[in-house]
């Protein structure tokens, strides 16, 4: 039924921006405070209070704009968004309309469709328009929950009203509920690389709702479309659009009409609620805001942030691919965060094994950190300290099983390699006299092996090699004992 129809979807992201202060006045944006703790007479909307724009929320959005290909404005005016509702103290937002910060930009991704199992089945290059990025605040924040069934009330925390907002509006060029998400989590790393959003989207510092039709396959007319809210995490996001692409094939299917509307994710039913009618932008009957002057921005001031600008998550991935050999899998791993990337990176050339480095970063350093419950920044292993146990590894010094035990007490002391080597008895045993002083025991303790192996049962030379390994305490060079050992049992 689903190959029937053609899905369109459209989202809007909002993102706040990492400013000390809100968009408007000097009130702290830090999140988890008392609630209405962070408020002044501008956020809280009394009368006679003036808005006056932070820099530091221009300076954010110009980097935010040019890491996603966009155009900014030279000139862009804010304009009064009205609409009434308990969070909202003035009684209109301000955001941007008809004139924004920025516009026409894109990104192009990798993006695949999932198997059951979550998968990616096969990864392609797509690029996806954004229409718009343009600034406005914040509203309050409702809550429902937490409250006596006999209180039937609702509180409002006004500490968000004012926080700044980027809103990310991308044309309707995504096709699937994958896309979505590939594409969310990609602009969710390009605004972290360059240091303007936090991303986290369990404290709402990024939000996201998506307007989702679905039109028969080949029409040129896009179908009604309906918006989905309360997407607090990037699988909901595409488990929301999942469930809503079934229900309006199966409206469609059934002669039904869709309703232009907005839905509601409920994560514990798995399925979308009808909220309220869609509004249209008529409806928030938009005018100039008259306290607030156009926002202008020079071309020097973009050019500055421009060249400012660090490599973007996605170049940065192709780079570590065609530069370092990696696969698509582990590139795209380490280039998850600014952070990792620059960790590898620091580490592949330190150590001059791209590959090693990669290796022991995503398997073991990635398990200490989980254990940790911490993240690469926190790291107590160091980009020298790993690269030096890799060159260690590389000269023959350690063996890539004492190796493991090592960096499990680099993670633990914080010291280096080589002095927990030191420590732990040294390194690995390569001198061939040593070892063929044991393998000679070994082999003299086990007579009935070594005559079962001079009479064909050539695999017993992996149990001489573990014998003389064991007897080593572990310190034995592998390939030593392997060329010592089959001398001996030859001769």
């Amino acid at each position: 039924m689903r190959d029937k129809y053609e899905v369109v979807i459209g989202l809007e992201i909002h993102a706040q921006l990492n400013t000390v202060s809100k968009i408007f006045c000097g009130c702290s944006t830090a999140f988890g405070a008392e609630p209405n703790s962070n408020t002044c007479p501008v956020c809280l909307g009394l009368p006679g209070a003036l808005p006056v724009l932070n820099k530091s929320v221009v300076e954010m959005a110009t980097r935010a704009a040019l890491a996603l290909n966009l155009h900014v404005n030279s000139a862009s005016i804010f304009s009064r968004k009205n609409y009434f509702y308990p969070d909202l103290p003035k009684g209109y937002q301000i955001s941007q309309y008809d004139r924004p910060f920025s516009e026409r930009g894109w990104v192009e991704i990798p993006t695949a469709e999932r198997a059951e199992s979550g998968h990616p089945i096969e990864w392609k290059l797509k690029r996806f328009r954004i229409t718009r990025l343009h600034l406005e605040e914040d509203a309050g924040k409702l809550i429902h929950e937490g409250w006596p069934e006999s209180a039937a009330k609702s509180y409002v925390d006004l500490n968000r009203s004012g926080v700044p907002l980027a809103e990310i509006v991308s044309e309707p060029d995504l096709r699937s509920s994958w896309e979505a998400y590939d594409y969310i989590q990609h602009l969710r790393r390009a605004l972290q690389y360059v240091g303007v959003c936090e991303g986290n989207m369990e404290e709402g510092n990024l939000r996201c709702d998506a307007n989702v039709s679905v039109r028969l396959r080949g029409a040129e007319k896009l179908g009604t479309k309906v918006e989905l809210k309360n997407l607090n995490s990037f699988r909901f996001v595409q488990k929301a659009l999942e469930f809503e692409i079934d229900r309006q094939t199966a409206a469609l299917e059934a002669g039904e009409r869709i309703v232009q509307e907005t839905r509601l994710w409920n994560e514990r039913e798995s399925k979308t609620y009808s909220m309220r009618s869609k509004e249209e932008a008529h409806d928030y009957r938009y005018f100039p805001e008259p306290d607030l002057p156009p926002l202008v921005i020079t071309d020097e001031e973009i050019s500055v942030a421009s060249a400012a600008l660090p490599e973007g998550p996605e170049a940065r991935r192709r780079r570590f691919v065609e530069e370092y050999g990696l696969s698509f899998d582990d590139a795209a791993q380490l280039t998850d965060t600014r952070a990792m990337a620059d960790f590898f990176e620091e580490t592949a050339k330190q150590s001059a094994n791209a590959k090693a480095a990669a290796n022991w970063i995503l398997n073991e350093l990635v398990r200490e950190l989980k254990n940790a419950g911490t993240e690469i920044e926190s790291s107590k292993v160091s980009s020298d300290m790993l690269s030096g146990m890799i060159r260690m590894i590389d000269g023959g010094a350690i063996s890539g099983k004492m190796a493991k035990d090592v960096l499990i007490e680099m993670y633990a002391s914080g010291a280096p390699a080589a002095r927990i080597v030191e420590q732990m008895g040294g390194g690995q045993l390569s001198d061939e006299s040593q070892i063929r002083e044991i393998a000679a025991a070994v082999i003299e303790l086990n007579q009935k092996q070594l005559e079962q192996y001079r009479s064909g049962k050539t695999a017993l030379l992996g149990f001489f090699v573990g014998q003389v390994i064991k007897q080593s305490g572990g310190r034995a060079n592998p390939q030593v004992v392997n060329k010592v050992v089959k001398e001996i049992l030859e001769r």
